[in-house]
């Protein structure tokens, strides 16, 4: 489920980028709740490159809880930050890798050959594929996400 705070931090993003040069698409649980899964929605994910990362941390300074960095974890690695609008968590991951055991860090693919767009509320959101989130969920262990996915997309 989508609530109004969430809506409405995700307007203020779409309004600053929107008619910019950053490529951006929502990912992780707003993206899936977006498409119509049944998921809670904790924070709002924003990919991009490099570049639009540090373009969104300059545009939302004002925002800004964690500075945009290079952040390695155990599974994932990119230019990472978090903003805080309208008491929304939203993380910033720019040129995001994952790692698997069989090919090492691999970046994820393209923003465009990823992007679909959500019409919601007058705004053209763009988001990420459900298969292109599949795979993701895949590669990062998180089989029961994956799942819901893929039964989401078998059905619908």
């Amino acid at each position: 489920m989508i609530e109004e705070r969430h809506l409405r931090a995700l307007g203020v993003l779409y309004r600053a980028l929107n008619d910019s040069d950053v490529s951006w698409l929502v990912t992780a649980s707003l993206n899936l709740a977006l498409h119509g899964l049944p998921v809670q929605v904790h924070d709002i994910d924003v990919v991009t490159d490099k570049a639009g990362a540090y373009e969104i941390e300059r545009r939302f300074q004002a925002y800004s809880v964690q500075p945009v960095r290079w952040r390695v974890s155990q599974r994932i690695r990119s230019h990472f930050g978090v903003l805080s609008v309208e008491g929304v968590g939203v993380e910033i991951m720019g040129d995001v890798e994952m790692y698997d055991e069989v090919h090492g860090w691999q970046p994820t693919p393209g923003l465009a050959s990823n992007a679909e767009i959500v019409a919601l509320r007058g705004m053209s959101i763009p988001v990420r594929s459900l298969k292109a989130e599949w795979a993701a969920y895949v590669r990062l262990g998180r089989a029961e996400r994956a799942h819901l996915v893929q039964r989401w997309l078998e059905t619908h």
